[in-house]
């Protein structure tokens, strides 16, 4: 399993969090229960099998939504 972080811009409500939440915890290839949108940084923090889902796959569901991304950042395990 990978870990990513990836930085937002800034997040305007908490419903916003929650949107996010479900668009990457329904991408295959995501461990639900390491899914992680914190409001105040504006981050979305996942661990992932990059050999199902790829980081611009889970950057495409997040941006579709219209957070756009930033940047994100990839830890393989």
């Amino acid at each position: 399993m990978s870990k990513a972080t990836i930085q937002l811009e800034a997040l305007g409500c908490p419903s916003c969090m929650q949107k996010i939440e479900n668009a990457v915890k329904g991408l295959n290839g995501i461990d639900q229960s390491t899914v992680k949108v914190m409001f105040n940084s504006s981050k979305v923090k996942t661990d992932f099998d990059e050999n199902i889902v790829q980081i611009e796959t889970i950057e495409k569901a997040i941006e579709d939504l219209g957070y756009p991304v930033i940047k994100s950042k990839v830890k393989s395990a």
